[in-house]
This record gives C-alpha cells, structure tokens and sequence, in this order.
C-alpha cells in the first residue's frame, strides 16, 4: 500500500476561492470588507515572512489587510494599548498578535486582552471553552486546516478512533474538540503517555503535532490509516543547509497509511487560509449575518 498524498497547497487555494467569492457577496449585503489587522512586535526572520504572505493572501481574497509593526522593546502595556485600540475600531473584524512576543510580554496576557470575537486565532479562553462545549466559536487555524484536509480527502471522522499526538493549546487541544464534536472517539496522547507506538498504532486517525523530527514511525501506523502531520520541525541536511520534515517520518508511514499529508506542503498552507475564513466568519458574525448564507 502507498498513501495518497493530500496536497494541503491544493485545497488551500480552493479554500481561497471559496473565500473571495464569500467576501463579496458579504460586501454586498454589509455595504463593506471584511477587515484583518495583525501586530508584529520585533524582527524575527521568519515571523516577518508569515506576517508578509497574510497580508498577500488577505487582500488577494478581497479583505482589507493592515499591518502594525512594533520594535522588539515594545512593553507590555504599550501592546496592550494597541490591542484595546483595534478591539475598539469598527473598521478592524480580525486581530491577529504574531507570535513568539519578546521576553518581556506576558503572551496569555496578550491573548485574553483581545475581543473574542475578533479573535482570529481562535486562542481566547472564551472562544477554547466554546469550542470545548460544542458551541460555535472562531476556531484555531492549524486545527480548523487539518480537519478540512480530512474531509476534503474522504476520511470518515464519525466513529473512527483518533490519536492526537501533542496538547498544546495551539493544536493539540483545539483539534482534539473538533474531532470529538465530528464523533470521533478520541484520545489525546503526549511526553507521558505509556507506549505510544501501541496507542497509535489502533489508531484510523493520526494526528502528529508534538514538535519531534520523525517521532512517529511507519510501524506506529494502522495500516489503512489517514495521517496528518502538524510538525515543522527544521534540521540539517546532507548539503549543509537546513530542510523541514515533520513529526512523522514520511516515507515510513506512507507504506502503510491510506492518506498522509507532506512537510512541507501539507497541513503549513491551510493555516493563512483558515485564517481568512476565520476573519471572513467574524465579519458576519459582527453583522449578524450567517456565514453558512455566504
């Protein structure tokens, strides 16, 4: 058996579309764009590059995209300040804090001083316990991405059992809720979890987003099994240069998976996408209008 390979540029270019057809009939009925705003606070490289294609793909699909560039001093309260000045636009239906912040910014902080219901990251502990109660919330963007993947590649999530490899509130967590609220049986696996190959393998979904080059091995896989790949995880080539690979060694587990996604090129793209819907979600919901009629 050799897996599918979902193609997460594919479906993210849809998702795109999709979007930019959804944003102007929302003009049309709000007499307005939808309007993304992210903060960056200092210099890091490969923040600089992931803020630059948001802005690219959000005015690509039709959306006003502004962007606020702080110096790495940047205090907390002077942050803070910033935040409570975009919950306070009309103008502004999205705000997105790029993280990592700088040392001297408490993080949680940050993240609960924004209106939840412009938070398009989906990290605001109101949107986490709506989610985690099965209400309506905005939604994480990697965990909205990987269940899109599943479902645009036919995974059947009801009544399958799914291994989520990692807990953190970025993925592991929110991903977890979507599958349980999808009918998934589930199970969150992390560092103490006892032999994790066995729970992995009588798994039909595996979900890898721990952070660990090529932890999960093609015989941790059910054979059969749909794979989704979270990590990003940058190391050494034989050229000297770096190469991403991800939390599951490829080659390995697409012998035995039916579907799996690549590093990179699989579930990476999907995030800036989701981030749209995300922003395109909270436009409607500030205008009262149901997304689903978009």
């Amino acid at each position: 058996m050799t897996a599918t390979r979902i193609d997460g540029k594919a479906v993210a270019a849809d998702l795109r579309a999709e979007i930019a057809v959804k944003v102007k009939a929302f003009e049309a009925r709000a007499r307005r764009l939808p309007g993304l705003t992210v903060v960056l606070v200092g210099e890091d490289p490969a923040s600089e590059v992931y803020v630059r294609n948001k802005g690219i793909q959000t005015r690509e699909a039709g959306m006003v995209s502004n962007e606020i560039k702080l110096p790495g001093t940047t205090s907390q309260a002077e942050l803070l300040a910033v935040v409570a000045t975009l919950n306070a636009d009309p103008a502004v239906d999205g705000i997105l804090v790029q993280m990592p912040l700088p040392q001297q910014i408490d993080t949680q902080a940050i993240i609960e001083a924004i209106d939840p219901a412009k938070d398009v990251d989906g990290l605001h502990p109101a949107n986490a316990g709506r989610l985690n109660q099965g209400i309506e919330a905005l939604t994480p963007c990697t965990p909205l991405g990987c269940m899109i993947l599943l479902e645009k590649s036919g995974v059947q999530i009801a009544g399958a059992n799914a291994v989520v490899i990692g807990r953190s509130i970025l993925v592991g967590r929110p991903v977890a809720a979507l599958l349980l609220a999808a009918n998934a049986t589930v199970t969150i696996a992390h560092s103490r979890t006892r032999d994790l190959a066995a729970v992995c393998r009588q798994a039909d979904i595996v979900i890898a987003a721990v952070g660990k080059p090529e932890l999960v091995r093609g015989d941790w896989i059910k054979p059969g099994a749909a794979v989704i790949d979270v990590g990003i995880n940058r190391v050494a080539a034989d050229s000297g240069k770096t190469k991403l690979i991800g939390d599951v060694h490829y080659e390995s587990a697409a012998a035995v998976a039916d579907v799996i996604t690549p590093v990179p090129g699989g579930v990476g793209p999907m995030t800036i996408a989701c981030l749209l819907q995300n922003t395109l979600t909270a436009a409607c919901y500030r205008e009262k209008i149901d997304p689903k009629s978009l």
